[in-house]
């Protein structure tokens, strides 16, 4: 059953009345449009708290935004070597590979050349291996010139070069399963993990990254176990933030949960667009609930420092002010004054409490619970 705000206030504070006498004077306190004036009985049927402003421990946490990213060193970003077309793809979105394992064959005439690139290299290398013996022994009786057994070393030298750069592509190739007088080549796996993503299908035509043209990636292989939440730091906060300081991480899927990490990297360098440095906290995710690229607030662990500050519990947002209530004396008949007053506080370096800009002084007794019961009652 829901009740009504204004009877329950009626409620909270007819029980402690004292007659027609205390209905009068509450109506001349309502009269002034930012004090409300009560008897002691009232307070306590409220529940009200006061306290007495006074330094506090603020500070305690820097929070911003982020994303999360896979940790750089257990995720691999596959790209065919060969240009090609698909022809049977072995691993599925999902599936788990070790290292090594096949992914896609691709049907490419690079492995033919590449095969042909060698055999014809290592002709052109003994062709020139053998004048540049000859030119020497030409050269030794007398019976050559100079410039001839330079022009044969050079030859000589090329085709070596030639020949190493041929078998080098050809041996890349090999890794690959590819073998002379075939046109196949198997991409495998070069580390161990999951496949979280999959971008290509049968019959596809794959670039291939020596080919000079757009290489697109064919698959994605890592480990979600750890991840990477990537962070900016403002450049006011930057001194505050240590490397090993705790990071509490939430996101918008699990919106009850709160993730523990560590801060194990600050940039040196602020971004000059932004104006802001990454910050890099590390998290484990045996679950794999944080996905990469998913939105992410961060809130880092910074040395407190004592400020004049009031409970949170005892801010009022109305419109585009702040307010709190100030216990400020009593009346002539033994009442106690409360008044709303409108105060500035740095709500991003407050926790439980939020430092005081302007608007209150130490000493002060701020209503630090009940604060939107009186706000009712003008």
């Amino acid at each position: 059953m829901k009740v009504c705000p204004s009877i329950l206030l009626s409620l909270v504070f007819c029980g402690g009345c004292h007659g027609d006498s205390h209905t009068e004077h509450r109506e001349q306190a309502e009269s002034s449009p930012s004090e409300v004036v009560l008897w002691q009985d009232q307070i306590t049927a409220a529940r009200l708290a006061i306290e007495p402003l006074a330094p506090q421990p603020v500070g305690g946490l820097v929070v911003t935004s982020g994303r999360v990213t896979f940790d750089d060193l257990k995720v691999a970003h596959v790209m065919s070597p060969v240009t090609g077309r698909v022809i049977r793809i072995d691993a599925q979105p999902g599936q788990r590979v070790k290292k090594g394992e096949s992914l896609v064959v691709i049907d490419s005439p690079d492995v033919g050349s590449a095969f042909s690139d060698v055999e014809k290299a290592q002709a052109d290398f003994i062709s020139a291996e053998k004048d540049f013996r000859r030119q020497m022994e030409l050269f030794d009786v007398h019976a050559g010139s100079q410039r001839d057994l330079e022009a044969a070393q050079g030859s000589y030298s090329k085709a070596k070069s030639e020949l190493q750069r041929a078998r080098r592509k050809a041996q890349l190739l090999r890794a690959g399963g590819a073998r002379q007088g075939t046109q196949t080549y198997t991409l495998r796996a070069p580390i161990g993990g999951e496949v979280i993503a999959r971008n290509v299908n049968p019959g596809t035509e794959v670039q291939g990254q020596y080919s000079g043209g757009t290489v697109v990636e064919l698959f994605t292989i890592g480990e979600l176990d750890t991840v990477w939440v990537m962070a900016d730091l403002f450049e006011m906060d930057l001194g505050r933030v240590r490397q090993g300081a705790e990071c509490l991480v939430k996101v918008v899927a699990y919106p009850s949960r709160v993730f523990k990490g560590t801060a194990d990297w600050v940039s040196d360098a602020l971004d000059p667009a932004t104006r802001t440095a990454k910050v890099r906290c590390k998290l484990q995710n045996e679950d794999r609930s944080l996905k990469p690229e998913m939105y992410a607030t961060a809130a880092l662990a910074v040395d407190q420092q004592r400020s004049l500050a009031v409970p949170r519990s005892a801010v009022l947002h109305l419109g585009d002010q702040t307010m709190v209530f100030i216990n400020v004396g009593k009346t002539a008949d033994g009442r106690q004054r409360f008044e709303r007053r409108p105060i500035s506080v740095s709500e991003e370096l407050g926790d439980e409490y939020l430092p005081v800009i302007r608007g209150i002084s130490a000493g002060e007794r701020v209503v630090t619970s009940g604060a939107l019961l009186l706000s009712g009652m003008l």
